[in-house]
């Protein structure tokens, strides 16, 4: 693979998405997440437990992806399916993260469903901004980020950042988010 200035240069190409299902057919990685691999991320650790024994470790979320060089240059892009449901009262959320190089940012474009976009920086600023279909959500550089689907379809988002920017989970497990997003007796609820 030749390079340029420190950057692969590669050949063009195009992939397809399933939006009504919410998938990259032709993704060559895939990042399943189910209940089992949230635990530490919950409020309400014993909900988890139950929904894992009771729905055998339902579907979390997961992450669509053709990956390109990890390098300066280039934009990595996939497609984030996180299921509807909720543990306890807390709707289902990703992980979320910080990118290791911090400076950094991402967009996300809903192209389904409904919920949030949870952020945090590390000195304690939070924002919430509501993800719907056609509105696209920017993260700025040094925002941890989760998406949080707080409707009954699947919260389908296909997102877009620096290919070297990395994934930090660690601070985020470690830290955990200033508010979360409940559900309850029907209403949304961030606190």
């Amino acid at each position: 693979m030749e390079t340029v200035a420190g950057t692969s240069l590669i050949d063009p190409f195009a992939v397809a998405v399933d939006v009504d299902k919410g998938e990259m057919p032709e993704a060559t990685n895939r990042q399943v997440r189910r209940a089992s691999d949230m635990r530490g991320y919950y409020v309400d650790e014993r909900a988890l437990e139950r929904l894992i024994e009771q729905e055998s470790d339902p579907l979390h979320y997961e992450v669509f992806e053709v990956p390109v060089p990890n390098e300066y240059g280039h934009l990595m892009y996939c497609i984030s399916k996180l299921q509807p449901g909720v543990v306890g009262e807390e709707c289902f959320m990703t992980k979320g993260h910080y990118h290791t190089q911090v400076n950094t940012g991402e967009i996300y474009l809903c192209l389904r469903g409904e919920g949030y976009m949870v952020m945090k920086t590390s000195d304690g600023r939070f924002d919430a901004q509501p993800m719907e279909r056609g509105k696209m959500v920017y993260v700025p550089p040094y925002w941890a980020h989760r998406s949080v689907n707080a409707g009954s379809e699947p919260l389908v988002s296909f997102c877009v950042y620096n290919a070297e920017a990395g994934h930090n989970y660690g601070d985020i497990q470690t830290e955990g988010f200033l508010k979360r997003v409940y559900r309850r007796g029907g209403e949304v609820v961030i606190e």
